[in-house]
């Protein structure tokens, strides 16, 4: 057993899942290959080992030249359900032991929703503990999605505090490097320590990330950081302040405190409010330059929900089967724990909020429309998300916001693959790319609930039945029964529960 930096438990050896096979055929799928192309089957999929080798319909641009023999190989009959690539999720974290009582229990619930890659950015676990997770997962010795890494410049990544000149800031980017990091978060720092930390990424081949902290955005916005070279911009922040025009910050109340969550994220809604109006030249601007300098939008829509919406998050069907105790007591409104502050959350806080959300959806169905890159990630762990669960939520938020199904998935897959440098392996269903791919038997593109691992009510002749859910995950060509993870999840829950009383 290996315990982070935190005291999080590692993941143990894995004891599921099966392959990857010489030869794996997946035959009569209906594909949703990623790339915004239309679905299309049945066809064939052949898996040697780890890869997809071929596609192949029975009247249409096979890469084939033969429908694939059944000799030799395992079958998976499918019978027209739905493969999609693995989910990626753009924001995510394995969660510290007070928002989780191991990383097994993060990691069946994304395998769990067809989740087999994410952008774990933070390692707040810290960054050697989180490095080896990577590290096993990529060697298939634990079931887990695939790990890309990006520390947080702030202290306690690395031993003393956050860096306070460019030549530290430098010499941190090199140390994590060093260390196996694929990338670099920012909160809020000087402009000299971001800036230099940031050229010293890029020399390094490291990619960046920014949550935009409001008490520097004054400083550094969205445009500041996107024109040193930024990759993406995570949430919002950082976005309003750049279209400023008739001020230069946030208008906040007098008496506000940033300290204090419940004011921070009652405000937040209020920059949007503040910001210029869609169609404006600032707004146009805005988007024209985000678009030239190539940054990437990570959203995470549905880790704000419940700011408009707060009974709803509370009282989400899963939690009854899928929250841990250990997660949900995080969840409790808590002045000590960062996004519990629900707690005397008002009509106006979340009226505010819904207004909030119809620009800041418009914003980034905007940039989509430009040809902006724009991810899906869940930043799961906080504010009642649950992992696993979550995405799936951003993928209907994203539908909201006015993406298409397919934008939303290729959002969530070939996007996603393409912020994190890997696409050229990972992201779409096609020859050569690794066999990361999701089953799920009802058709997600007409219903994005049928992915939600406590599956989705729906009244037939027979009743009101609960159906969907992903049925099968494969990982580099390992098959994991999605359905199985699940319960393993329900079992983990209710032995801790039992454990409480």
């Amino acid at each position: 057993m290996t315990l982070g930096s935190t005291g999080q438990i590692a993941a143990p050896t894995r004891s599921t899942g099966s392959g990857p096979y010489p030869r794996l055929i997946l035959r009569d799928a209906m594909i949703v290959d990623g790339t915004g192309a239309a679905p299309y089957g049945p066809a064939d999929i052949l898996i040697e080992d780890d890869r997809i080798t071929g596609i192949w319909e029975p009247n249409g641009a096979s890469s084939l030249t033969e429908r694939p023999s059944s000799d030799g190989a395992e079958v998976m009959d499918l019978n027209g359900s739905y493969v999609l690539p693995g989910l990626i999720d753009s924001h995510a974290h394995i969660g510290k032991p007070e928002q989780a009582p191991n990383a097994d229990y993060v990691y069946k619930l994304w395998l769990g929703h067809g989740v087999t890659t994410i952008r774990e950015l933070g390692a707040f676990n810290g960054l050697d503990w989180t490095v080896s997770e990577a590290r096993r997962a990529e060697a298939n010795e634990i079931a887990a999605p695939r790990l890309h890494i990006y520390p947080a410049l702030r202290a306690g990544t690395l031993d003393g505090p956050t860096p306070v000149t460019a030549d530290e800031a430098t010499a941190w980017v090199n140390e994590v490097a060093d260390r196996g990091a694929n990338g670099v978060k920012f909160f809020g720092t000087s402009p000299t320590v971001f800036g230099a930390a940031v050229e010293a990424a890029q020399a390094r081949g490291l990619r960046t990330a920014c949550h935009h902290d409001q008490r520097r955005a004054a400083q550094v916005n969205a445009l500041t950081s996107a024109r040193w070279g930024l990759n993406s911009i995570e949430h919002w922040y950082g976005i309003p302040e750049a279209m400023f025009r008739d001020r230069t910050l946030q208008h906040v109340p007098t008496d506000y405190n940033h300290n204090s969550e419940p004011q921070r994220f009652s405000q937040g809604a209020h920059l949007w409010l503040q910001t210029a109006e869609r169609g404006s030249s600032a707004w146009q601007e805005t988007l024209a330059e985000l678009l030239e300098l190539g940054t990437a939008l990570s959203p995470t829509f549905n880790i704000y929900i419940g700011s408009r919406d707060a009974a709803r998050v509370r009282t989400s069907e899963w939690h009854s089967d899928f929250t841990s105790p250990t997660l949900w007591e995080f969840f409790q409104p808590s002045a000590d724990k960062h996004g519990s502050y629900m707690g005397d959350w008002t009509s106006e806080d979340e009226i505010a909020w819904r207004h909030a959300y119809v620009k800041w959806m418009s914003f980034v169905n905007d940039y989509k429309n430009l040809g902006g890159l724009v991810t899906a990630g869940s930043d799961s762990g906080f504010i009642y998300k649950v992992f696993g669960f979550g995405l799936i939520e951003e993928l209907e938020l994203l539908l909201e916001a006015g993406f298409h199904p397919l934008e939303v998935v290729r959002s969530a897959t070939l996007s996603s693959a393409a912020l994190l440098g890997i696409d050229d392996e990972l992201g779409s269903v096609e020859p050569g790319k690794i066999a990361d791919l999701l089953i799920v038997k009802d058709n997600p593109l007409s219903n994005f609930k049928v992915l939600y691992g406590h599956g989705h009510l729906r009244a037939e002749e027979s009743g009101i039945n609960r159906v969907g859910g992903v049925d099968f995950t494969l990982r580099s060509g390992i098959v994991y029964d999605a359905r199985e993870l699940r319960e393993e999840v329900k079992s983990m829950v209710a032995e801790e529960r039992a454990e409480q009383h």
